[in-house]
């Protein structure tokens, strides 16, 4: 079953919306309590709430449609052809931390392409997502999850490759990653560090050009901010073989990637060590 995509969007729109206030509830709790997962990456009552409220609402909205959610281990296991897929607060250690750039993840997956999806980061007040022609746009002003907003149509910027602006993880950058980013011509206050999928919609809304993630990801971390940075024209390959990284793979797990606007000048090849 493939849902209707103007439904699809009204639907993840609103949940989105809604598990963000979830989320809320619990960030503005001064001693909410912080649980190791059996992968010692932790867990909160926020992203328990976030997950059972999503969950509830697509199934309910989508009867039948296979979802992966990456605080229900029993959906890890298989997906098909076309899926849901969900991270319910992605961001987990900014959360924990007190960082605003935690974002709620929900994408549509068909035929291994994350072809619509919706990114809040409640915290800071901003709502990305693909229309139902996959087009990538921020809402503006209440973020009401009854009646959207103004909407303002995402582009990726045309980079300047004597003065590129980077984006890169704030919990996970490494020597690897400096590396990489070495490679290229950056501008001097051209470096940004953010947590969670924010970082695709940065390189969507045209505020950063490269996005390299020279470490482990699952597709739930990555399927929403994925879609709404194609939508937005930009691009996501793996760094081994310079391929569109793709979903569906095997325990959902990523290989390492680069996320970017078109023209930016990678030398030998878009991957190339």
């Amino acid at each position: 079953m493939t849902p209707d995509p103007d439904r699809l969007i009204a639907v993840i729109r609103r949940l989105a919306l809604e598990a963000g206030a979830e989320i809320m509830k619990v960030y503005a709790d001064p001693a909410f309590e912080v649980r190791a997962k059996s992968d010692a990456s932790p867990v909160t009552a926020a992203d328990e709430a976030a997950d059972r409220l999503i969950a509830a609402g697509l199934a309910a909205a989508f009867p039948g449609v296979p979802l992966v959610t990456e605080e229900q281990a029993a959906t890890h296991g298989g997906s098909g052809a076309r899926f849901l897929i969900v991270d319910p607060l992605d961001g987990t250690k900014e959360f924990v931390q007190r960082r605003g750039d935690f974002t709620v993840n929900i994408a549509w997956v068909e035929d291994g392409r994350a072809s619509r999806g919706v990114v809040y980061a409640p915290a800071l007040g901003r709502l990305f997502y693909t229309l139902p022609d996959g087009a990538a746009v921020e809402e503006l002003g209440a973020l009401d999850p009854a009646a959207p907003g103004a909407l303002r149509p995402l582009r990726v910027a045309r980079p300047d490759n004597a003065a590129l602006r980077v984006v890169a993880s704030k919990s996970h950058r490494d020597a690897a990653t400096d590396a990489y980013i070495a490679r290229f011509a950056v501008a001097p206050d051209g470096f940004r560090s953010a947590g969670s999928s924010l970082k695709f919609c940065l390189v969507a809304g045209g505020e950063a050009d490269l996005y390299p993630r020279l470490g482990p990801t699952m597709e739930w971390d990555t399927a929403a901010g994925h879609a709404v940075l194609a939508g937005a024209g930009g691009v996501v390959l793996r760094l081994d073989d310079g391929a569109p990284l793709t979903y569906g793979k095997p325990g959902h797990v990523n290989p390492f990637f680069v996320a970017f606007a078109p023209g930016v000048a990678f030398g030998a090849g878009p991957c190339a060590s």
